[in-house]
């Protein structure tokens, strides 16, 4: 690592990053125009993702079903929009503090339409979106998992990220060769709506590492009352599932089985899930409990 990406990485952790990585535009070869870094700066050399925990502790009020405002602020919309947004800019101030041009993003879905025409020939129409999940692993920090949701080996499907274009050329993340995710079929039952299907699993390939994941049928995703919420950016994306049952089922799998860094004195998890069906109907499924 070189000595400026050395020190930026020290600084970002200094302002509250918790996952930096670090993607050469290179590894986006064959993306296309309309969702590639390019596209925005043309002049971009490397693609920085920066990350921001999902604190265990915000997803409590959600599992024991009494407290939902915690994680909906803590977890989701502060979370983005204030403390991960400072910190964004603070590294990009600090690239540019630095004579390097800085271009900070937040996370928008790709489903969302064309709002306009080219303004010159060969480039795509705006606004360009950029897979956030996609390029976490480009830039190194984990793998999608089975359920098709980025996870980390520190905190599984806990973090948010942002992004940061620069024509700095900083040191590259390797991409990384951790196996976080053990995707079982099993992990179909953590969704009493039926939204995971195992018999329709595919293998995803991102800069050259291959990750099989789930069937995920979104439209009922959408129905789900179990902790899912509509993506508030806009309809077109797919719903925030990190608080939903499945996904804080999956979370006590990694923990039990030991797959994430970040560890607890106590397991996340003591009493039954509960689970609201399509019919409103409350029951407990007691197999949650790993």
């Amino acid at each position: 690592m070189d000595t400026f990406t050395k020190q930026f990485s020290e600084y970002a952790k200094s302002v509250g990053c918790d996952l930096l990585g670090i993607a050469p535009i290179e590894r986006f070869k064959g993306i296309k125009p309309e969702n590639h870094p390019s596209s925005i700066f043309p002049e971009a050399k490397s693609v920085i993702v920066v990350g921001k925990r999902i604190t265990r502790g915000s997803l409590r009020g959600v599992e024991e079903g009494t407290q939902f405002n915690t994680y909906h602020l803590y977890g989701y919309t502060w979370l983005e929009d204030r403390f991960l947004s400072v910190t964004s800019l603070k590294l990009a101030e600090y690239l540019e503090d630095n004579k390097w041009e800085a271009v900070p993003m937040f996370n928008l879905p790709t489903e969302i339409s064309p709002m306009g025409i080219p303004v010159r020939p060969g480039n795509p129409p705006p606004n360009v979106l950029v897979d956030f999940d996609d390029a976490a692993v480009r830039a190194g920090l984990g793998e999608i998992g089975y359920l098709r949701t980025f996870v980390s080996p520190e905190f599984g499907a806990r973090q948010r990220f942002f992004m940061i274009l620069t024509d700095a050329p900083l040191t590259p993340t390797p991409v990384s060769t951790e196996n976080i995710c053990d995707r079982s079929s099993e992990f179909q039952k953590y969704c009493p709506l039926g939204a995971i299907d195992s018999s329709k699993e595919e293998v995803m390939e991102i800069a050259g590492k291959k990750m099989k994941v789930a069937s995920i049928d979104f439209r009922k995703c959408c129905e789900c009352k179990n902790g899912a919420v509509a993506n508030r950016r806009h309809p077109s994306g797919s719903p925030d599932r990190l608080a939903a049952v499945c996904m804080r089922s999956y979370m006590v799998h990694l923990e039990k089985k030991g797959n994430l860094k970040n560890r607890f004195a106590n397991p996340f998890r003591t009493r039954p899930a509960w689970e609201v069906l399509t019919d409103r109907t409350i029951i407990e499924a007691g197999s949650d409990i790993e």
